[in-house]
């Protein structure tokens, strides 16, 4: 029997092709992640792997949106817990986007409304990532005093160090065209075609030999950045939950709680 999941925040179920369905399910909080959606994504990605005859992942949100970034109420609670805690907590992230980026078949996320902060690491840490002409994506961790550590090798190998420090620095928002433009997708279709073009990707997948796919996608991670040793892995986590529990952090997570600018903005005076 195919491994499936039919509640929760992380819902997942493998067709007859062998092709797995796996869809973020906070629609009322725009898919925003926080421990338990983190820990559904591990969950599904663990049955997967263990799933007999698996050929491509499909990955996609319910709702408007697809991932509009972290829960900053979690995360402001997150914050105010032990180190170990956010070092906990990070690791999960981490390892969610890092189990993402290595599964040994095609994952295809399918992107719809907003795509920001942990929503582009997951769009990075896929194989083909397709828009809707509604999109829009950022990188925003910086607004609120944090940073996106744990999603940088990934979005390096999509965008490139070069946009990357753009995008990663200045928060701002960007629209499907422009997300084409610099690698994070590789087509922008109208909203109502958005799941055939993805079956389309999907035929194209399913003719070719798995075994070959499997040593094809594992040589291109080799030479990626996405490729850490476990040091480096570390690292990256502990500078990930250091951040969240800075000064700098604490003020911008109350600046969106309180609805105002940080104190760090420009004057309006």
């Amino acid at each position: 029997m195919s491994p499936s999941n039919a509640a929760g925040p992380v819902l997942w179920g493998v067709d007859a092709r062998g092709v797995a369905a796996v869809t973020l399910n906070r629609p009322e909080v725009n898919n925003a992640y926080n421990g338990e959606l983190i820990q559904g994504l591990l969950a599904a990605l663990d049955a997967l792997g263990g799933a007999k005859g698996l050929r491509a992942v499909l990955i996609k949100g319910n709702g408007r949106h697809f991932q509009a970034g972290a829960d900053l109420k979690w995360i402001d609670a997150v914050r105010t817990s032990s180190a170990e805690e956010n070092v906990r907590v990070s690791r999960a992230t981490a390892q969610a986007v890092a189990r993402l980026n290595h599964v040994p078949v095609p994952t295809i996320a399918l992107i719809q409304g907003a795509c920001f902060g942990g929503g582009t690491g997951l769009a990075a840490a896929c194989d083909v990532v397709i828009a809707a002409d509604n999109a829009m994506f950022s990188i925003a961790e910086v607004r609120w005093g944090l940073t996106a550590a744990i999603i940088v090798p990934q979005l390096n190998d999509a965008v490139g160090v070069r946009q990357l420090r753009r995008y990663g620095l200045t928060g701002e928002r960007f629209g499907a065209a422009e997300a084409w433009r610099i690698g994070l997708v590789h087509e922008v279709v109208p909203l109502a075609d958005l799941a055939a073009a993805g079956e389309r990707v999907i035929d194209h997948v399913l003719e070719n030999g798995p075994d070959a796919i499997a040593e094809t996608k594992a040589l291109t991670l080799k030479s990626a950045f996405g490729d850490l040793d476990e040091a480096q892995f570390t690292a990256l986590i502990e500078s990930h939950a250091a951040k969240r529990q800075s000064a700098e952090a604490a003020e911008g997570l109350a600046s969106f709680a309180e609805k105002r600018a940080a104190k760090w903005g420009p004057s309006k005076n």
